[in-house]
C-alpha cells in the first residue's frame, strides 16, 4: 500500500501550490473585497492547464482524474476557496456533462466556456425540485449560487440531468463567504435540454464526483486554519511559554491535525476509487464509490466545521479580526458544507448505501429545503 502521490501528480500538486502561494494567498482580501479574481490570474490559471485538468486529451485537456482535481483543489482552497471556485470555469458542472453526454456534450457545452475569459458553469443539485420543467423549459429560482456570472446552468436531479443556456438572470447578493466567486440569486426561465439525459446510475456518478470536488476544497480550508493557528500558538507567549505548550491548546491542535489527516485520507481514497472505476461503458455500477464519496464529503464537512471555529478560538479576540485570516476560513467552511445538499444529504446517501436500501430513508425531509445545492 503506497500513500505517496505518483510523480506526475506530485508535479501537478507543486504547480498548483506555487500558483496559490504566489497569486492567490497574498491577494485573498483584495479578491474578497472586489468579489472577483483579477483577469490576469484567470489567464495564468488557464495557461497552467488547470482549467482543463479533467478534460480528455482529445479535447485539449490534461486527461487527469478525480484524484488530480482533489489535490489541486486542496492547494487552491488553502489560499482562497472563493478564488478556487471563481477560477474553474466548469467546476463540478463538468461531471453531469461527462456522465450523460460524454465527449459530444463536452465539445458542445464545455469547450466554449474555456474559450471565454471569466465564463462560468454552475451545477445545481435540485432535489426538491426548485426548478419546474414543462414544455421543454425550466422555470424557478435558486436562492443562492456562488457565482456572479452564469453562462451555463447544469441541473442534476436524482434520476436525470439537463442544461439551461438562456434565460438565466442574476440578482447579486452579499454572501457571507466565498466572496471572490461572487454570490447571486439565480432566476431561471429558459429551454431545458436534452430531454433524454435520464439515468439514476449516471446521476449518482456525477454527484459522487461533485462531492469529492467540494470535499477537497474543504480540505484546503481546514489545512490553512490548522497550519496558521498552530504557527500562531507557537509564537504567542502566555505565562512564560508559547500557548501551544499548554496542555489544553496542545490537545486541541492535535485534534485539529488528526481531523484534517483523517478527512484527507477519506477524500483521496474516494477520488482514487472514482478513477479506478473510470469508464462509463453502459450503465455504471458505482455503489461502493458513491458511498465512499458521500462519506468523504460528510467527514470533510464535519471536520472543517470542527477545525475552523477552533482556529478562531486559538487566536482569541484576534480570531474575529480581518487582520487575521482564520475568520475567513471559518466562513468558507460553513458555506462549502452547505453545497450539494449539505451533510444531511450526504449522510442519507451514505446510510442508504450501507443499508442496501434503494429508497430514501424515513428521515424528516425538511433538510432538503434548508440550504442551497448549487456549486
Amino acid at each position: 500500500m503506497d500513500f505517496e502521490l505518483p510523480h506526475e501528480l506530485a508535479l501537478v500538486q507543486e504547480t498548483a501550490r506555487a500558483f496559490a502561494r504566489d497569486h492567490l494567498r497574498p491577494r485573498d482580501r483584495e479578491f474578497e473585497s472586489a468579489r472577483a479574481v483579477a483577469p490576469h490570474v484567470h489567464h495564468l490559471y488557464r495557461d497552467l492547464g488547470l482549467a482543463g485538468l479533467e478534460l480528455p486529451e482529445a479535447l485539449g485537456g490534461a486527461g487527469q482524474g478525480a484524484l488530480a482535481r482533489a489535490v489541486v483543489n486542496e492547494e487552491l482552497a488553502a489560499a482562497d476557496a472563493g478564488a478556487a471556485l471563481a477560477l474553474d470555469p466548469l467546476g463540478p458542472a463538468l461531471y453531469p456533462l461527462i456522465a450523460f453526454g460524454g465527449e459530444g456534450a463536452l465539445r458542445a457545452q464545455a469547450l466554449p466556456l474555456l474559450e471565454r475569459s471569466g465564463a462560468r458553469a454552475v451545477l445545481a443539485l435540485d432535489l426538491l425540485p426548485r426548478l419546474q420543467t414543462a414544455g421543454g423549459r425550466a422555470r424557478g429560482v435558486l436562492p443562492w449560487v456562488p457565482a456572479d456570472r452564469v453562462d451555463l446552468l447544469v441541473v442534476l436531479e436524482r434520476e436525470r440531468a439537463y442544461v439551461v443556456r438562456e434565460g438565466l438572470g442574476l440578482t447579486p447578493l452579499r454572501g457571507a463567504a466565498l466572496r471572490a466567486a461572487g454570490a447571486a440569486e439565480l432566476h431561471v426561465d429558459g429551454a431545458a435540454s436534452p430531454a433524454d439525459w435520464v439515468s439514476t446510475p449516471r446521476a449518482r456518478w456525477a454527484l459522487a464526483h461533485a462531492r469529492v470536488y467540494v470535499a477537497s476544497l474543504l480540505l484546503g480550508v481546514m489545512r490553512a486554519s490548522t497550519e496558521f493557528s498552530r504557527a500562531y500558538a507557537m509564537e504567542r507567549v502566555a505565562f512564560g511559554r508559547p500557548i501551544a505548550h499548554h496542555q489544553a491548546l496542545a490537545f486541541l491542535i492535535s485534534d485539529m491535525a488528526s481531523a484534517l489527516d483523517g478527512a484527507r485520507l477519506l477524500v483521496q481514497e474516494a477520488a482514487w476509487r472514482l478513477d479506478r472505476a473510470a469508464g462509463l461503458a453502459g450503465e455504471p455500477d458505482i455503489d461502493d464509490e458513491a458511498e465512499a464519496c458521500a462519506t468523504a464529503f460528510l467527514e470533510a464537512a464535519e471536520a472543517a466545521l470542527f477545525v475552523t471555529p477552533n482556529g478562531v478560538q486559538i487566536l482569541g479576540g484576534h480570531g474575529f479580526m480581518q487582520d487575521y485570516p482564520v475568520e475567513k476560513w471559518m466562513r468558507e467552511a460553513r458555506a462549502l458544507s452547505l453545497l450539494l445538499g449539505g451533510v444531511d444529504a450526504a449522510r442519507e446517501d451514505a446510510g442508504r448505501a450501507l443499508l442496501g436500501d434503494a429508497h430514501p430513508l424515513a428521515l424528516d425531509p425538511a433538510w432538503r429545503s434548508a440550504g442551497p445545492g448549487a456549486a
